[in-house]
């Protein structure tokens, strides 16, 4: 692993809509494989309300039509099944050339889960894992799904921890196709907490695991978008429901 590595840290104001941080990540994507010596990202946020799906995910742990989505709905470009974002969730997708971090995906998954847990550890809250399965708990309850996708190396997605987020849009779905386990959150443990509070120590962690230096972006680093008004639902919902499909040589992906 490379000794602090340079990334571009991207916080954007309020929840953004999914497909707007779809596209970042994309933008991110191709400046790498472009570049692959080009500074790596990450990108820190909340989402508005929605649900997406893995590239083979069953639309059978769907609680609803996929055609009338409740909420924008889409079909992406990582593995695993259905999973539910909101606001008060803290989403992190870093956007790292994995050749630089051990060129081994397994591997890059278990660091993102121990990135949780280390965070965890220090709010004085223990997460455990669950064998066989990715992700991090806390009595029983997921707290935090990881699902990324890569291509030529490159990340994309990443992970998404329960803070203070609402719970009720999980019960439309089978989370992640796990029917025997709930979901959970850290306010269920810590009332008051909040993603203001969670993520300075969460990318710290972030920074620990994979030997990177945030920074924020210089002239000419901006993501398109950035910092404008956010997409109106329903505008997301018609985004959504275009579908956007896995890319061509999309590589590896994995979510549960």
């Amino acid at each position: 692993m490379d000794t602090n590595c340079s990334a571009i840290l991207y916080e954007p104001p309020g929840p953004v809509p999914f497909a707007r941080a779809w596209a970042w990540q994309r933008q991110l994507q191709e400046r790498l494989l472009a570049d692959p010596e080009a500074p790596e990202a990450v990108l820190l946020l909340e989402h508005e309300p929605c649900y997406t799906l893995g590239r083979g995910a069953s639309t059978a742990h769907l609680r609803f039509d996929p055609a009338d989505p409740p909420l924008p709905l889409h079909r992406i470009d990582r593995g695993g099944e259905v999973t539910h974002h909101a606001p008060g969730q803290l989403v992190l997708y870093p956007v790292l050339n994995l050749q630089r971090h051990g060129a081994d995906l397994h591997r890059y998954l278990r660091d993102l889960e121990q990135v949780v847990l280390d965070r965890l550890a220090e709010l004085d809250l223990p997460g455990e894992l669950c064998p066989g399965r990715t992700g991090v708990w806390r009595e029983g309850r997921k707290l935090a799904a990881i699902g990324v996708g890569a291509r030529r190396w490159i990340s994309q997605h990443g992970l998404a921890l329960n803070v203070d987020c609402a719970l009720e849009g999980f019960a439309a779905i089978v989370p992640c196709g796990i029917a025997d386990r709930p979901v959970g959150r850290l306010a269920d443990w810590r009332p008051g907490v909040t993603c203001r509070d969670v993520a300075p120590g969460l990318l710290g962690q972030l920074e620990r695991r994979f030997a990177l230096r945030l920074r924020p972006p210089r002239q000419g680093e901006e993501l398109e978008g950035m910092g404008q008004p956010v997409v109106s639902p329903r505008e997301e919902m018609a985004l959504s429901l275009t579908g956007a499909v896995a890319p061509e040589n999309p590589g590896s992906s994995a979510l549960s």
